[in-house]
């Protein structure tokens, strides 16, 4: 297994900064990412948990559960299925106030399903595609955020 890790502070706030990446069909803004769809509702949001959501980014799809959502400061998942195959143990998104801005770390924790090969390719091709997709979707959102109408006037 992996773990991917990717980092971002955000100038903007942290109910923003939440609302914006919780919300996944704001990944098709990136280039790396072809479709998102929220598929099922959760409880009480509707990213919240018990979501289901389905992504198709150019390193495959992936169809994910909610499996934890507190605004604005934490939201889990686990991918339930993906092509190609893959196990997943753990994914989640952690938001965090600093000096009016927001620090976002976006952790998953993966591997490729291929017997023998499956720990190779992960940590050599998986993971860097994992990691620079996800540094992709973050910048698009700091540059929503920030450039944003709403953002120019406060």
């Amino acid at each position: 297994m992996e773990t991917m890790t990717s980092e971002r502070v955000i100038a903007a706030p942290i109910d923003d900064v939440f609302a914006w990446l919780t919300t996944t069909t704001h990944y098709t803004r990136s280039p790396l990412v072809l479709r998102c769809r929220l598929t099922r509702r959760g409880e009480g949001a509707p990213y919240g948990v018990g979501a289901v959501r389905s992504h198709l980014w150019a390193i495959g799809w992936l169809r994910e559960r909610i499996t934890r959502y507190e605004a604005p400061y934490v939201t889990e998942y686990v991918v339930e299925r993906s092509v190609p195959p893959s196990r997943h143990e753990f994914g989640s998104m952690t938001f965090s106030e600093a000096d009016g801005k927001t620090l976002v770390r976006w952790t998953t924790r993966a591997e490729m399903k291929l017997p023998l090969l499956g720990p190779v390719l992960t940590r050599h091709l998986v993971r860097p595609m994992i990691t620079r997709s996800f540094d992709s979707i973050l910048d698009v959102a700091d540059r929503a955020l920030v450039n944003s109408p709403d953002a120019q006037g406060k």
